[in-house]
């Protein structure tokens, strides 16, 4: 089902701007740069205080929601007293207490209450929403356009998938007009709870102009060299599902005679545990923890490094990854990844082919996995020079994108890269 290009789009975000998201910024930069006239609608102030490059570049006004509704009474209590007078409002109040029946929390209640402030407060020229994340974002998307009868779609990515309740995914993917997710795994759990053709698989991609090809070859690094340690690369949030605890196991179990050293970008609440571990492992004095860095930053951690290393898993309460993107920035860098078969890696990384895929959980499998690529600097040069090429082949931003700019009514692929890249030519001047 296409869109209809008419009026603007407005995005709804549960938090912008966020380091941890540049995949949905960079798309919005492209869908803008396609012609989309976008509203960004966010349910939280930024709490990082860096910011990607992409982010300078989208032009798109910015429409922040109570993100407590007792800190902003007065805004609730107006945007309820306008809106209750719609003939829209009771359907939509009888879709919310249905919802807060089966769910009571007061998560529930807050997302009715930005919904009312959304509804109250959207342009007029505002003539559909698209949402990013199927969970809370969702919500209040689907209660505000019921309200505004307008159409609404998403797109749905990963925790926001597996954490929600079935009954709630069946009740949205029914509701919206159409729902984009970027991983072939999420299509089919998702198609198989929605109306036949409502889901479509549309890859994230990666926006190669921002990450040109490196122009050095890497050192021939072995480990054997104590004063020139082979480097190992992470990133990702430090939070359960990203299984760097595990990583932290296998790197300790590598034998004495090879030198490594792990540099991990990422934030998140697991910092302080991990680093305590590394302590009682006896490997700390070989791990930097950059913490969050701009893509700028990573694209330089990247070029640094040897390898790269992410032991995802699912998480107790089924979270997962989808594909993670940082797979797919490190092979655009032709850097040899180690990762796991969970959920959709094994759609980015074929084993022995375009990279290394161990069971999820098995310290000894990734240790095994780690120590084979440390020791044979030709094999990562192999492996990282077809993962390469698995990126420039099949996750390219824009080429993707065409059928997300489709569903907006936008024109297929426009001849923009050659006008982009000359502009990061410029700038890199």
């Amino acid at each position: 089902m296409s869109g209809t290009r008419a009026g603007r789009v407005a995005v709804v975000l549960k938090g912008y701007p966020r380091l941890s998201e540049a995949f949905i910024a960079q798309e919005i930069a492209a869908l803008e740069r396609r012609g989309l006239d976008c509203l960004i609608v966010s349910l939280r102030h930024p709490t990082d205080r860096r910011r990607h490059p992409v982010h300078a570049e989208i032009r798109a006004p910015l429409l922040y929601l109570p993100e407590y509704l007792y800190r902003e009474p007065l805004r609730v209590l107006r945007a309820w007293r306008r809106v209750r007078r719609w003939p829209s409002y009771a359907a939509a109040r009888a879709l919310w207490l249905r919802d807060l029946r089966r769910d009571p929390t007061p998560n529930r209640v807050r997302r009715f209450g930005q919904a009312l402030v959304l509804a109250a407060e959207l342009p007029p020229d505002v003539t559909r929403l698209h949402v990013h994340f199927l969970h809370t974002p969702a919500s209040v998307t689907r209660y505000c356009a019921l309200l505004r009868a307008l159409p609404w779609s998403g797109s749905a990515h990963a925790k926001d998938i597996w954490t929600t309740p079935e009954w709630e995914k069946r009740e949205k993917l029914a509701a919206c007009a159409w729902l984009a997710t970027c991983t072939a795994a999420n299509r089919d759990h998702l198609a198989a709870l929605a109306p036949p053709g409502r889901v479509e698989l549309v890859y994230h991609g990666i926006h190669l102009a921002r990450f040109p090809a490196p122009e050095s070859e890497r050192p021939a690094r072995d480990g054997r060299d104590p004063a020139d340690p082979v480097v190992v690369l992470s990133a990702g949030r430090l939070v359960e599902k990203k299984g760097t605890d595990v990583l932290l196991e296998a790197l300790a179990r590598l034998p004495d005679d090879l030198h490594w050293r792990l540099v991990h970008a990422g934030g998140g609440p697991l910092r302080k545990s991990l680093e305590r571990r590394a302590r009682q492992l006896g490997i700390d004095r070989r791990i930097v923890w950059r913490g969050a860095l701009s893509q700028d930053a990573l694209l330089a951690e990247y070029r640094a490094a040897d390898l790269f290393a992410l032991a995802s898993r699912i998480a107790h309460d089924g979270d997962r990854d989808g594909l993670p993107n940082v797979l797919v920035e490190a092979q655009s860098q032709g850097l040899a990844c180690v990762s796991t078969a969970v959920s959709a890696i094994p759609e980015l990384i074929e084993n022995e082919l375009s990279g290394l895929l161990v069971p999820p959980e098995s310290a000894d499998a990734l240790a095994q996995a780690l120590e084979a690529l440390i020791r044979d600097p030709q094999r990562r040069f192999r492996l990282g020079a077809a993962g390469q090429a698995r990126v420039r082949a099949s996750f390219e931003l824009e080429s993707n994108l065409d059928r997300l700019a489709a569903k907006f009514g936008l024109p297929a692929r426009r001849s923009v890269r050659r006008a982009e890249a000359a502009e990061f030519v410029h700038r890199a001047e």
